[in-house]
């Protein structure tokens, strides 16, 4: 295979993705097969972050709207990305892959706090790293932080790895004439107020010109057809 189009890449799973058929919790073959796809990626000398949701053990928003208190609510599921930033690295470790997890909030005993240089050094060694905790405050998910991140430490590309195989202009479980978008602008997408990602995290990514891919992450070697430059999924960018 071709060297890969991409040298440093981030890629944003969602907790929910974790779930495999179940309702909560963590499948541990879903999560071994996610660990397996990122190996393949370092293999193939691309240098991966990561950003895991944590919606698969808490959603934070879900409470805020039956009374509790939204900044508690939004701490606890940062907390919930960090359990499953640390079950990402305990799969990859057993997979022999060099893996840091980083929080951006302080958990010195679990894990390392998120210093941009200290995480691009990791990502210059070869080494998985995991951005945890979100962006540290309430009221950003872990779209805005993946869109965050991958500004920061440079990533060439920011993939959002969902269970479908793209972008549409409606939900295509529920609207069979929906219209699958190969590649479309961000000014689109907020335009027409598309589940992409949320409004910050789009907008940040349209200012700094960091492109996005929305992929199916459950089908088979997908993400390293990806970064060896097949179109795979939907491409967002600014312009048309």
């Amino acid at each position: 295979m071709t060297a890969p189009v991409y040298r440093r890449i981030l890629l944003k799973f969602s907790g929910e993705a974790l779930m495999g058929a179940g309702e909560h919790g963590i499948d541990p073959d879903v999560l071994d097969r996610f660990a397996r796809d990122v190996r393949e990626l370092v293999g193939a000398g691309v240098q991966v972050a990561l950003v895991i949701g944590g919606g698969n053990l808490f959603r934070g928003a879900g409470l805020a709207a039956r009374g509790m208190d939204r900044v508690t609510g939004d701490q606890m599921g940062m907390l919930a990305t960090v359990m499953n930033a640390l079950a990402m690295q305990d799969a990859l470790e057993r997979l022999e892959v060099a893996t840091r997890v980083m929080s951006a909030l302080k958990i010195n005993q679990v894990c390392e706090d998120y210093i941009r240089r200290r995480a691009m050094r990791h990502l210059d060694k070869g080494r998985v790293v995991i951005l945890a905790a979100g962006t540290g405050n309430p009221f950003f998910t872990t779209d805005s932080a993946a869109s965050l991140r991958a500004i920061e430490v440079g990533a060439e590309l920011l993939i959002k790895a969902t269970k479908v195989d793209g972008i549409y202009s409606a939900d295509p479980v529920l609207d069979p004439t929906a219209v699958f978008y190969r590649r479309i602008s961000y000014d689109q997408a907020l335009r027409e107020g598309l589940a992409v990602m949320d409004t910050t995290a789009i907008v940040l990514c349209r200012d700094h010109g960091m492109p996005l891919r929305v992929m199916n992450i459950n089908e088979p070697g997908a993400l390293l057809r990806l970064v060896h430059g097949e179109d795979i999924g939907s491409l967002v960018v600014n312009g048309n």
